[in-house]
């Protein structure tokens, strides 16, 4: 979807946000286990400053207070934020890598920012998609596009999808996260079946940003259809931050990428047809007809002198009803395979 290998197979996105606390080397260390398990990209969130997210009083979430013990979120964000020369680094350490380097921009100086990175995917968090000026100018790079929608209902993801292709977004670039705002959310919430509603509704690939404990969530998402899949990671869940404690650690995050990648493979074509590993084992498990005695040359084959066993080297039983009646033109012993000519 996002580029010719993951045309065939879900894009897998390593969310490591602001699990770095900040720490250009934990960024990197982040990057090294993304790659590591599997991942086609790590992502991060990218902002200028607290100050161009958020007011000085704009309170923390209930899951960000619990995590950090932070009242509001400017003091909380600034102590999150790597600078945009770390980011550069950041990026070019992912190419060395060869993994794909993305980052969610938190403010307009950062989409410009990202862009002159050569980032060629962006994504849009799900606060952002009541955003009108953030959303005309993500659309106005023309580039792939990821949508996140906790949160959101129906009608506010079919307008940010307008907003975007009216600045010159293709549809077929555009792809519709499924996802649920809460950290961490509870199966109950998941709703996983609204992915194939936005599916059906907005014609758009979809995906699914996974906030769950465990793997199941996302991995059954991929088995309804998801092209992509987000996952919070980070390499120790005891880390001090507000996303840490929710997200996967790099062991887990390999046991849920190697077990989509087996998925994709289990979910095939949708052609039912012997594979060529099962065909070799037809003749040994199907039956044919035989001789269940002694049958003398002229004796009608009735429904007790034949029968159907293993293996199939002979008459198909499926010709039961063609050959229940006729004379037997040989000599049979019991176990004989049954023949309609001489």
């Amino acid at each position: 979807m996002m580029n010719s290998r993951a045309m065939n197979k879900v894009f897998i996105i390593a969310e490591a946000g602001v699990n770095h606390n900040g720490d250009i080397h934990l960024a990197k260390k982040l990057v090294d286990a993304a790659k590591a398990a599997g991942a086609d990209a790590v992502k991060f969130q990218t902002f200028k400053s607290a100050d161009f997210v958020v007011t000085p009083y704009a309170k923390t979430a209930v899951y960000q207070a619990k995590n950090t013990s932070a009242e509001f979120q400017h003091p909380m964000l600034e102590k999150l934020r790597l600078t945009q020369e770390a980011f550069r680094e950041v990026s070019d350490y992912c190419r060395t890598k060869g993994i794909l380097f993305l980052s969610t921009p938190f403010d307009l100086p950062s989409v410009d920012f990202l862009k002159s990175l050569g980032m060629k995917i962006f994504k849009i968090p799900s606060g952002e998609i009541t955003n009108l000026p953030y959303l005309r100018k993500i659309g106005r790079l023309k580039k792939k596009t990821i949508l996140s929608t906790g949160m959101a209902d129906l009608r506010e993801i079919k307008i940010a999808i307008k907003i975007l292709m009216g600045q010159g977004v293709l549809k077929k670039d555009i792809t519709v996260l499924h996802c649920h705002t809460d950290y961490p959310t509870r199966f109950e919430d998941v709703n996983l079946r609204a992915m194939l509603t936005i599916q059906k509704e907005c014609g758009v690939n979809v995906g699914y940003s996974d906030h769950t404990l465990g793997t199941e969530v996302a991995i059954a998402a991929v088995v309804l259809g998801a092209r992509v899949i987000e996952k919070h990671f980070t390499l120790d869940r005891n880390l001090p931050g507000p996303d840490q404690s929710a997200s996967l650690e790099p062991g887990e995050l390999k046991q849920m990428i190697s077990a989509i990648r087996h998925i994709e493979q289990a979910l095939g074509d949708g052609k039912k047809k012997p594979t060529r590993n099962e065909s070799k084992n037809l003749l040994i498990v199907r039956r044919s007809l035989y001789a269940a005695k002694d049958i003398a040359q002229g004796e009608r084959f009735t429904e007790d002198n034949i029968v159907a066993k293993r293996p199939a080297v002979g008459l198909s039983p499926m010709l039961w009803d063609k050959v229940i009646g006729q004379r037997a033109q040989k000599n049979y012993k019991k176990d004989d395979a049954i023949t309609l000519s001489s």
